[in-house]
């Protein structure tokens, strides 16, 4: 189960590469805008605002994340829909995937149908996190990995959900797009403020801890959140009152069927 609010905590910090990737969409009046796993709904109305004589779809498998997404007053259908099954309508002209898709297994070979399937002109933009090497990751593997958790958590933590970008890029070259592909590594300061919680643990709840959580009681919880916390203070010293978090982040923005028309 998501939970918005916990996910929103570092709303400004998780919403950077949305507009970083957004503005790289040359799209002028596009007909149909897609916003895939749009949690709470705040980053597609920012889509609604760019284009408002656009139709504008927010979709996520969350119910939470839908039912937090409706109370907002904005010109978007929101609807509970998991991205695996999605199919784009033919006036589909801007399809975005924000910091989704690394929960979504084989999803090269899904951003290869999406980008076949989509009309000639088409913007298909997709963020991922890139940082599944960082510290953070590998500390929560670790303590995943000792005997009180191995068993319920090691089949839940991938080491490397997402691919290179080269990966990503020749995929969509390969189904005639051309493809603008980037990585960033933004340099969050995190406050270390009264919160006792280690600020990337309060981080990591939001996201990457959600299934570890679902899979534990309270106590197997609670445990395994204690000695992560002791993992990260090591990983993530706090200076000066805050905590320096680097995320490495992996960005596509993929023009669908140029590639035959520049040929």
């Amino acid at each position: 189960m998501w939970d918005p609010t916990a996910y929103l905590r570092y709303g400004d910090e998780r919403s950077r590469p949305f507009h970083d990737l957004l503005a790289r969409v040359d799209a002028d009046h596009p007909r149909r805008v897609v916003d895939l796993g749009c949690g709470p709904g705040t980053l597609t109305a920012v889509l609604a605002a760019r284009w408002p004589d656009s139709r504008v779809v927010g979709l996520d498998s969350s119910p939470e994340m839908i039912a937090r997404a409706t109370a907002l007053d904005v010109p978007v259908s929101f609807q509970v829909a998991d991205v695996r099954d999605w199919r784009p309508d033919p006036d589909t002209d801007v399809v975005l995937s924000n910091a989704v898709l690394q929960w979504v297994p084989g999803h090269r070979d899904l951003l290869v149908r999406w980008a076949t399937a989509l009309p000639a002109g088409a913007w298909l933009a997709v963020q991922v996190p890139g940082n599944f090497d960082a510290p953070s990751h590998r500390a929560l593997r670790e303590v995943a990995g000792h005997p009180p958790w191995r068993a319920a958590l090691t089949p839940l933590l991938r080491e490397t959900p997402v691919a290179d970008p080269v990966d990503y890029t020749a995929s969509l070259v390969a189904a005639g797009c051309t493809v603008d592909a980037w990585e960033t590594t933004y340099v969050h300061l995190l406050a270390a403020g009264p919160d006792p919680d280690h600020p990337v643990l309060t981080w990591l709840e939001g996201t990457a801890l959600r299934p570890v959580r679902a899979a534990l009681d309270p106590a197997g919880w609670s445990a395994f959140r204690a000695a992560l916390a002791v993992r990260l203070s090591e990983a993530y010293p706090v200076r000066h009152g805050q905590v320096y978090f680097p995320f490495r982040r992996i960005f596509l923005v993929a023009r669908t069927g140029s590639a035959q028309e520049n040929s």
